[in-house]
């Protein structure tokens, strides 16, 4: 019985014989897979030697490029029967060309993707098939097509063409699953989805939905905190503005209230025994942010608008992790130290924004300035430059120096 050959080009690039993982040429001949990986990707099509030689090779290194590429093409066909009989005939010469010719017993995932998405791309298919199709795309998906490869630059026009209709087809997916309410089915997908692409706003908005479809609004919650980290610590930037109002929507599906007076007191009280600042995401910051403007527009008011930002002395970056716990230490700094009106949101990686209802300069300008002798009595070491500003909410001019 003859062997099966799987080629995978999505994510590695490995050979699998019976399904058992062959490291033989990843380990003895990188120049060699790289080549595979170049015929595999024209399907079939001659390629000629020049472009191998252009593509492969730095030219000022080699004193006789085609007889380099000989020699490897050579050693390679060796290589590759020692991994299964013949798999070296798959390097076919052309005239001044070479391509790469499947076996009748090998699959190479690129092409099964392929052919996936061209079905998927036409009309009126049976729904127990689209499915089939739908399922068979996230199995041979693993990542994007050679992403962890040596060389790759080459395959980057196909593996965004193949990333957009993986996105695509998976978006299809979630829409034929939300028809039929089958909102587990969603988080399966959505979850697998997001290990390919971890900052597609849409699938972590349809993830969390369907967790609160679900009743698992907890989890929809975690999903969204970690969206925030995402966007922090990768990008430097708040979630897309979509993101944040759908925080409310979690916040909301949690709330299980009774029409009645008493219970709605009852809930508005909840937190009332909680000492400090309020500490709150970004969403609903900005929320507090526009009624407390509502409120000063009425009432002639005041309030004042704090900005704290740490970066290190030398001005080099800092570590995500060092800077995630200078982050968490001053925030506890913040909640312990500020008032129990003054609100408090993490607006940036490095920058916290704060409300501060009812300060002027000099009130604010102190409660600033012993934040940042707490944070340094604190952390002595911390080797950080604590920067402030602070200003009003309103139409009142600043003070002349």
């Amino acid at each position: 019985m003859a062997q099966h050959i799987r080629i995978q080009m999505m994510d590695h690039f490995m050979i699998y014989i019976d399904e058992r993982k062959m490291d033989q040429l990843s380990n003895k001949s990188k120049k060699g897979a790289a080549l595979i990986q170049f015929l595999l990707l024209h399907n079939g099509t001659p390629v000629p030697n020049h472009r191998l030689l252009s593509t492969l090779w730095d030219e000022d290194k080699s004193m006789n490029p085609e007889n380099a590429l000989k020699t490897l093409i050579s050693r390679l066909r060796v290589l590759l029967n020692q991994i299964a009989p013949d798999l070296g005939n798959c390097i076919v010469a052309d005239r001044g060309a070479y391509h790469w010719e499947c076996m009748p017993n090998m699959t190479v995932d690129m092409y099964e993707l392929d052919k996936a998405f061209d079905r998927l791309a036409e009309n009126n298919i049976p729904d127990d098939e689209q499915r089939r199709l739908y399922e068979q795309v996230l199995e041979l998906y693993r990542g994007d097509l050679l992403q962890h490869a040596d060389q790759n630059d080459w395959a980057l026009t196909k593996a965004t063409t193949l990333h957009n209709k993986y996105m695509a087809a998976i978006y299809s997916y979630v829409d034929m699953l939300k028809n039929n309410d089958q909102h587990n089915e969603i988080v399966t997908v959505c979850r697998r989805a997001l290990e390919v692409d971890s900052f597609d706003d849409r699938l972590h908005m349809e993830l969390m939905t369907a967790l609160i479809r679900i009743n698992r609004t907890g989890e929809a919650l975690v999903q969204y905190k970690h969206v925030v980290q995402l966007n922090y610590r990768y990008l430097g930037v708040q979630p897309s503005e979509d993101l944040q109002e759908f925080y409310k929507q979690i916040v909301n599906a949690g709330k299980t209230l009774d029409f009645n007076l008493d219970s709605i007191r009852n809930e508005l009280q909840e937190s009332g025994e909680r000492h400090g600042a309020f500490v709150c995401e970004y969403a609903v910051f900005k929320e507090i942010y526009n009624l407390q403007m509502r409120n000063l527009e009425r009432l002639g008011a005041t309030m004042f608008l704090g900005i704290i930002m740490v970066s290190p002395y030398n001005e080099s970056e800092m570590d995500t992790l060092r800077q995630d716990n200078i982050m968490n230490n001053l925030l506890q700094i913040l909640s312990r130290n500020l008032r129990k009106g003054d609100t408090v949101t993490r607006f940036a990686p490095n920058i916290f924004a704060l409300l501060l209802p009812t300060v002027n300069y000099n009130t604010g300008s102190l409660v600033m300035e012993r934040i940042k002798r707490i944070f340094y009595t604190q952390y002595p070491n911390s080797n950080i430059v604590f920067n402030y500003r602070i200003g009003p909410l309103s139409s009142e001019p600043e003070p002349h120096a």
